[in-house]
């Protein structure tokens, strides 16, 4: 993977870890017009799918992790 991903993926892990268990359950991104929870994202970056690279971009991009 490459290092600016592993960084992303990183920061998203922390992130997730610390929050709160209600809000895991807020939908953090809408992706291909698909909202996606914070646990849905954690489950495509923990298991390391393509969806879950292109979920690390674009909240890298927005600012998000």
């Amino acid at each position: 993977m490459h290092k600016v991903l592993m960084e992303a993926r990183e920061r998203f892990l922390n992130i997730y870890a610390n929050l709160p268990l209600n809000l895991r359950n807020e939908i953090v991104l809408v992706l291909e017009g698909e909202p996606l929870t914070w646990n849905a994202a954690y489950i495509e970056v923990k298991n390391n799918t393509r969806k879950g690279t292109e979920i690390l971009k674009k909240l890298d991009e927005m600012g998000f992790i």
